[in-house]
């Protein structure tokens, strides 16, 4: 009889995978804790929270309780002119913890289309209120925000979205205030404000997850914030990674002196168990769209809006976010993270050690810079692999983001690989440099 993964390949098209080049995919059959359990019985350390979902660990029982009682009240119902409970309950209990002035949360499938949903109401709100012309954004260098096409055309180019690049509109892109650059981007900043077409400003707040956990300070996100609105901006803080507690605080816009206008979400939202996307926006946004003209109204939404089931799971995960238990979870990681940057920054392989919050990254320096497709990075994958870790290098940068509940020794197990990798790369000879694109 054939395998799972034998039957996988002769069926299935996988994401971001060359499939003929790729080897069988591991097969997962269920998930306990912070691991991951393979069909032949091989036990995987998730240290990337399956792609930043997980918060609580795999099939957790809380979530899955409420998840199988929700399944047994109300598995769906149209959310145009309908509504349920625990749609009202998600959004009265994440607008009460949010920046206090997020008033309205609007249900999506996943973390692209939450950002599509805001950038949709930022330019149908200058159309509401008569300011057409206004339809340019202000993006970060290198940043991502999502594969479908709105989103995509807010996120850096590369290599991954090279060919759709003739339909993507036009976007005004600055550098990321990263420490000892902060004057030179309120000054790239500046200049681009003076344009009366710009409409909104998207970010990843303190961190840009696929550019490799680049990572900058609130100070500096503030006064981005402060400008933008002083010139009329509405600025789109796209917390799909970095919401529920990943840089710390329950969201990294906590840590800002200004507000954003509109939030994204997904990833967390659910604690990984099952899709969902959140867009929340200010007062001033919403009223924008009320009137007695149907057409003002927000044309927009998909058949699992609101989907109960979901709502459910992100209650109960949020539950689970909101106890002290998880909040020390949350520091332990921290701490932790903290004393392993300490030992290793300035070792001889290492270019840069990166850490806010429960977010670690690595930049190893292999002598040269090195792409998302390099050789460097697939030594890096499999050495992980062959110590039962699940990581997902980006190019030369490797990075931890672990589940909450993840222990002490499981953490240990981590950095002893990620100390592997600098072996690695101490003996690594660079191949001919490919295309730079570090998306994941």
């Amino acid at each position: 009889m054939p395998t799972l993964s034998e039957r996988d390949h002769a069926v299935l098209w996988h994401p971001y995978t060359q499939m003929q080049t790729a080897p069988l995919p591991i097969a997962i059959t269920r998930g306990e804790g912070s691991w991951l359990v393979a069909e032949d019985g091989t036990r995987y350390l998730d240290a990337i929270s399956s792609w930043w979902v997980n918060l609580h660990g795999h099939a957790h029982p809380h979530i899955a309780a409420r998840v199988s009682e929700q399944l047994r009240t109300l598995e769906h119902v149209l959310f145009a002119g309908f509504t349920h409970p625990t749609a009202v309950e998600l959004a009265e209990q994440l607008l009460e913890i949010l920046p206090e002035n997020q008033a309205r949360a609007f249900y999506s499938d996943n973390g692209s289309t939450a950002v599509e949903v805001a950038l949709k109401m930022v330019l149908q709100y200058f159309h509401n209120l008569g300011q057409p012309t206004r339809r340019t954004f202000i993006c970060f260098k290198n940043s991502y925000h999502g594969d479908t096409f709105g989103a995509m055309a807010v996120s850096s180019r590369g290599a991954f979205t090279e060919p759709f690049w003739p339909l993507l509109f036009d976007v005004k892109f600055i550098d990321v205030p990263v420490p000892g650059r902060e004057a030179e981007v309120l000054a790239q900043l500046d200049a681009l404000l003076q344009n009366p077409e710009v409409a909104g400003f998207i970010f990843e707040p303190l961190v840009l997850g696929t550019a490799g956990m680049v990572m900058y300070e609130p100070v500096i996100l503030s006064e981005m914030l402060h400008r933008c609105q002083a010139a009329g901006v509405l600025c789109i803080a796209d917390e799909v990674m970095t919401g529920f507690g990943r840089t710390g605080p329950l969201f990294a816009s906590s840590l800002l002196t200004a507000q954003p206008d509109l939030m994204c979400f997904s990833k967390g939202l659910t604690g990984g168990t099952l899709a969902m996307g959140l867009t929340t926006c200010a007062a001033p946004v919403y009223e924008a769209f009320l009137s007695d003209d149907k057409m003002r109204a927000l044309f927009h939404g998909h058949s699992y809006t609101a989907n109960p089931v979901a709502c459910a799971a992100a209650l109960a995960s949020l539950e689970l976010t909101r106890a002290e238990e998880c909040t020390e979870q949350r520091r332990r990681i921290a701490a932790a993270h903290a004393a392993f940057r300490a030992e290793i920054e300035g070792q001889p392989g290492i270019r840069a050690v990166r850490h806010r919050g429960t977010i670690l990254a690595v930049e190893y320096d292999p002598g040269e810079g090195t792409s998302y497709f390099s050789r460097l990075r697939d030594a890096f994958y499999q050495l992980a692999l062959d110590h039962h870790v699940v990581l997902r290098p980006l190019g030369n940068v490797v990075y931890l983001l672990p589940p909450y509940c993840t222990t002490d020794a499981e953490m240990a197990l981590l950095y002893t690989v990620l100390r592997q990798m600098r072996e690695v790369v101490l003996d690594f000879v660079p191949a001919p440099n490919l295309p730079h694109i570090l998306h994941d």
